[in-house]
């Protein structure tokens, strides 16, 4: 009997961002940033990559970088006041893939998990299951 190869969100999943800076704010953590990232939110700020490096980014573990975030664990990019982000067109990929990052859609458990901590999961637009591989693959660092 062949095994059934399919992900457990094979018939896709709902998304649809509220805007309410959760995955933005609160518990501390990494947002990874690549050389290219790096040099495109620079090119975007009108810095000189190393002048971003060293004012917005940190180097965490085997030379990774990651931004930096505000002393309350916000990102350094989240404006508070007006819950955007502030380099929203250039923000890094694993921003642009959240919420189907590889943690994320390891388990309908974990869905459920991530529904619970963001209000736009598990709504609006149906993610085809093609693309939550494609975002989570990116995602994935």
């Amino acid at each position: 009997m062949a095994k059934n190869l399919s992900p457990w969100f094979a018939n896709g999943l709902r998304f649809a961002c509220t805007q309410c800076g959760a995955c933005c704010t609160g518990v501390p953590g990494y947002v990874w940033v690549s050389r290219d990232e790096i040099r495109q939110i620079a090119e975007a700020l009108d810095l000189s990559v190393n002048e971003f490096r060293q004012r917005f980014t940190q180097t965490v573990s085997n030379g990774k970088r990651a931004l930096r975030e505000k002393p309350n664990g916000d990102c350094i990019f989240f404006d508070r006041r007006t819950r955007r982000c502030t380099i929203y067109p250039v923000r890094p990929v694993q921003c642009r893939t959240w919420p189907f990052w590889p943690s994320n859609v390891r388990s309908p458990q974990a869905w459920v998990e991530t529904c619970q901590v963001c209000p736009g999961a598990g709504t609006g637009r149906l993610f085809h299951c093609e693309e939550i591989q494609d975002a989570a693959a990116q995602a994935d660092p």
